[in-house]
């Protein structure tokens, strides 16, 4: 008889009922907020305190604060286990800014400068998408451990390959910071997932939603008329991040848009699409459906559904016959300054997992290979738009 636990049920039986945290960043004055930092409640069990793993304090170098501020939005600077060593920006006035936020007093004026500096021990990307691969490699050739901002590479297979054989001869940890992975749902499915509670997953859906009229301003226009599935792991993330499994290969489907900066004469990518559907053949032989979109009004956000042999799940609703008792989908607590954060109550988590990660010497999270399966299925999907939906294989990367 299957069991089916509805999202009110689930709240109050998952063993963490009145201690859920509804812990959120907050929106700079009366600003609206770019779409994904809004205010944002977690499943965080906070019955059970933090634990700190060890009592060493990582010194880590921050690097960029763009229009998205991503360089203090994580917590680094509040987190008992880090101390923000340096920080640095192109743009003096935003350094100076990332340094005050970070309570940080040593500054850089570029990355190239700051990854020679030996205190650091870890560095954090925040930079400009087309400039992530390159500036993780250069942290990883100064023998640093690395954590990026999204996506992992910019619509190059060649850039993925050479990230890749970096990371890997390195021998230190390179993180990608991809919010899904810690929704509340997606952290659910996943927990859901390992426990044996859906089989095998025949069908998975993921969507990023994020209507941009016009585009969000960026170092040096870089987003002008972006190829939607350049611009992935929002979507994948809800078959990768739940299954650690990859896409073998795709047939996309674009839809030209109506939108100025979507046009290709007026963009750098030649780019004609708004929209891009894919249909992926998955590394378990199952099905996904993964869909970016910037030019469609209406509700936005990430969101993700699954479907698997023994069960399904919808946001916090899980259907079916597979789930273990007693299994409690709720987050562990953070320490107790690190908030969660915008972007499905993800923040604090990802900078914890890293941290943690190399405080505890083993492989993190999103570690390199699940962030060039997400990455990089999208950088063949826009190809296969671009030929009408050709199905095209997709590269493979294990750690």
């Amino acid at each position: 008889m299957a069991t089916k636990i509805s999202r009110r049920v689930f709240f109050q039986g998952s063993a963490f009922g009145a201690g859920m945290a509804a812990l959120a960043g907050s929106a700079a004055g009366a600003e609206k907020p770019i779409q994904g930092f809004e205010d944002t409640k977690s499943t965080t069990d906070t019955a059970k305190p933090w634990q700190p793993v060890s009592d060493r304090k990582i010194k880590v170098g921050i690097a960029g604060y763009g229009v998205c501020k991503f360089g203090a939005a994580f917590g680094f600077q509040n987190h008992p286990n880090v101390e923000v060593a340096a920080v640095t920006d192109l743009i003096p006035e935003r350094c100076q800014e990332l340094s005050r936020e970070c309570r940080c007093t040593k500054t850089y004026p570029s990355l190239e400068e700051m990854v020679k500096d030996p205190s650091l021990e870890a560095v954090f990307v925040a930079t400009d998408a087309p400039n992530h691969m390159r500036h993780c490699v250069e942290v990883l050739k100064n023998g640093k451990h690395v954590a990026s901002a999204v996506p992992a590479v910019f619509g190059s297979l060649e850039d993925a390959e050479q990230l890749y054989k970096e990371v890997k001869k390195s021998g230190l940890n390179y993180m990608m910071f991809e919010t899904t992975s810690f929704h509340n749902d997606c952290y659910a499915m996943r927990t859901i997932y390992n426990a044996g509670g859906f089989g095998k997953m025949v069908y998975t859906e993921g969507e990023y939603y994020h209507y941009m009229e016009t585009p969000i301003d960026s170092y040096k226009g870089w987003r002008i008329g972006l190829p939607p599935q350049w611009y992935p792991t929002h979507s994948n993330g809800y078959y990768t991040a739940v299954t650690g499994g990859s896409f073998t290969e795709v047939s996309c489907m674009g839809l030209p848009s109506v939108i100025p900066h979507l046009q290709p004469a007026n963009n750098p990518y030649k780019n004609p699409f708004g929209t891009e559907i894919a249909l992926f053949r998955t590394s378990e032989g199952g099905m996904a459906r993964m869909a970016v979109s910037w030019d469609t009004p209406g509700h936005g956000g990430e969101v993700g559904r699954v479907r698997g042999q023994k069960g399904s799940m919808t946001d916090l609703a899980y259907d079916g016959t597979g789930l273990v008792p007693g299994l409690s989908l709720a987050k562990p607590a953070l320490p107790p300054a690190v908030d969660s954060g915008g972007h499905g109550g993800s923040h604090g988590y990802l900078c914890d997992e890293f941290v943690t990660s190399i405080l505890q010497k083993r492989t993190p999270l999103v570690n390199i290979a699940w962030a060039l399966n997400m990455t990089v299925a999208g950088i063949v999907a826009h190809k296969s738009a671009m030929k009408d939906g050709e199905t095209l294989k997709i590269p493979q990367y294990k750690m």
